[in-house]
């Protein structure tokens, strides 16, 4: 199985920035895809951006050119810069990490850390 654990978050005001972690163990990290989630109140959890183990990025259209996901193999570790930040940034902010078998995955999950934008 996989652990991830998260860290970073907080209070920021609008066109602040904030960097996410979270730090994997229990599979070999570079054979995972890693993401980041976000869920605001009222709303569907929704991807935020992913990467996957031969470095490829895929970015919501709201977070496109604002946030950057990175990864530290050596680490074991994925990141997220958010930039400019708005109040609709507003969300409980998920890691994620996919792990691939021979004819299907699965998914686990951080446990969450809050991000607020506001003034």
């Amino acid at each position: 199985q996989v652990q991830l654990v998260q860290s970073g978050g907080g209070l920021v005001q609008p066109g602040g920035s904030l960097r996410l972690s979270c730090a994997a163990s229990g599979s070999p990290f570079s054979m995972l895809t890693m993401g980041w989630y976000r869920q605001a109140p009222g709303k569907e959890r929704e991807l935020v951006a992913t990467i996957t183990s031969e470095d490829t990025t895929n970015y919501a259209d709201s977070v496109k050119d604002r946030f950057t996901i990175s990864r530290d193999n050596a680490e074991k570790s994925v990141f997220l810069q958010m930039n400019s930040l708005k109040p609709e940034d507003t969300a409980v902010y998920f890691c994620n990490a996919r792990k691939y078998f021979g004819v299907g995955y699965v998914d686990y999950w951080g446990q969450g850390t809050q991000v607020t934008v506001s003034s």
